[in-house]
């Protein structure tokens, strides 16, 4: 397959234009020219029924590996779309790992038959990787590594790697294990190219080696792989038995797939939905968010309607009463949006919360006292009322410290009660400041204006 680097936007339009006008040869021509995952990407931007023809003129020998590429659900969408002698074709060939990352999108038929072909030895690996969840290291790592006995000599080993037909993709690190395959350390290539080959493995390699437990989140391999600027890195179970590695390009898509989960999180939406998901599908999907909303703004205009009376009597408070509310939901996001970041990579912990949760009630005080100053300032001067100007200046100041306090310990209640803080803490922080804003700014008018 060549190497041709495409504008994404360029391409797209070119094989939707063939797909248009049934110029098939030129579509399939341009499509199987592309990588794996460039491929991947056009299904995902073209409409069910293009994106139905364009499948099937994907070269089965590069099928399986776009099939891996595609999110959940466009991956059970093209796979309902490919007879299972196909789907066998282009999956038994597959990396293990990558296997396991699909399998259970597949028909059984099809796992039985893959199952069926694999050896022993493959289908031992694929078990120890599906034991594990997804987004841990265990769901992550790669079986594909280089294991060395620490009594052999480094020309020994030169010598079996250039017999080795091919080394597994981001091999810089060799991982020495003893008999029973317990990790010892780690020989970097490096080394092994510039040390006498007569010494022994024993004698050069490393052994203050940080493994990953196979149990650790995703999140906190893609912390540990920035930390140590890390390229690959092994992978043990409790016993410290090597059971694979993770590499660095592992790593990139936690990373990608992070911020887009963190991006979409707070419209409700999932990173694994299809953009051309079916009119009702994708509506139900977000009617179940904007039905949360609804809830929460009705909180809000709740609150609003038991000071009707005295919204009536001054109508200023009714063109003053977006200030506070926005003012309270800028502040608000900024420190919750500054908190799910730092708990995203490991900086947030029971240690130091209460450290930042102080630290955030001060700048939410100091903003509070900045920005009340000049609010009730304009108010004084906009309506010529010095007590309305007092009131908002209040609420504004009152709004902003509840504001910081809600944003700093809302994200850390929610994953102590295994919510989604990117999805859940925005709704709550808008209805914590809205609420809060409200009933602070109108209270406060009603019994001092009245």
């Amino acid at each position: 397959m060549p190497n041709t680097e495409y504008n994404t936007e360029k391409i797209l339009d070119e094989i939707s234009h063939c797909l248009i006008t049934g110029d098939m040869d030129a579509a399939e021509s341009l499509l199987n020219e592309l990588h794996p995952a460039e491929i991947a990407h056009v299904l995902q931007s073209l409409p069910p029924q293009e994106r139905k023809a364009a499948w099937h003129f994907v070269d089965p020998e590069f099928a399986g590996d776009v099939l891996t590429y595609v999110n959940d659900e466009v991956r059970s969408g093209l796979i309902k779309h490919t007879s299972e002698e196909n789907l066998v074709a282009a999956t038994e060939n597959l990396e293990t790992d990558d296997l396991a990352d699909i399998l259970p999108d597949l028909p059984e038929n099809v796992i039985t038959q893959l199952l069926h072909v694999m050896d022993v030895q493959d289908r031992h690996r694929l078990e120890s990787i599906l034991k594990y969840p997804d987004d841990t290291a265990g769901g992550l790592m790669s079986i594909d590594s280089v294991t060395i006995r620490p009594d052999v000599s480094l020309d020994v080993v030169l010598r079996y790697l250039r017999f080795k037909s091919e080394l597994p993709d981001s091999t810089d690190t060799l991982f020495v294990v003893n008999r029973q395959d317990k990790l010892l350390g780690s020989l970097p290539v490096s080394i092994l190219l510039t040390s006498d080959p007569e010494l022994t493995v024993g004698e050069v390699y490393i052994s203050d080696i940080k493994a990953i437990t196979a149990d650790t989140p995703s999140r906190e391999v893609a912390n540990l792989f920035k930390k140590r600027n890390l390229i690959s890195a092994p992978v043990i179970d409790e016993n410290e038995i090597l059971l694979g590695r993770i590499t660095i390009d592992n790593v990139v898509d936690i990373i990608v797939d992070e911020a887009e989960h963190t991006f979409l999180s707070h419209a409700g939406l999932d990173e694994e939905d299809d953009i051309f998901s079916p009119v009702v599908r994708s509506t139900r999907r977000r009617s179940v968010w904007l039905g949360v909303n609804l809830l929460t703004a009705l909180l809000a205009s709740w609150v609003i309607a038991l000071f009707s009376a005295t919204i009536e009597q001054i109508v200023a408070l009714a063109v003053l009463m977006p200030i506070v509310a926005s003012m309270g939901g800028i502040a608000g996001s900024q420190t919750l949006t500054l908190v799910i970041r730092g708990m995203a990579v490991g900086q947030v912990s029971k240690s130091n919360a209460m450290r930042l949760l102080h630290k955030e009630f001060l700048i939410g005080a100091l903003n509070g006292l900045l920005w009340a100053s000049i609010i009730g300032v304009l108010a004084f001067l906009w309506f010529n009322n010095a007590q309305l100007g007092v009131i908002i200046a209040i609420a504004i100041f009152f709004n902003l410290v509840v504001a910081a306090i809600a944003g700093a310990t809302i994200p850390l209640l929610l994953r102590r009660f295994g919510a989604d803080p990117a999805l859940a803490g925005s709704v709550v922080l808008t209805t914590v400041t809205d609420v809060v804003g409200f009933f602070a700014f109108l209270g406060l008018a009603s019994y001092f204006l009245l």
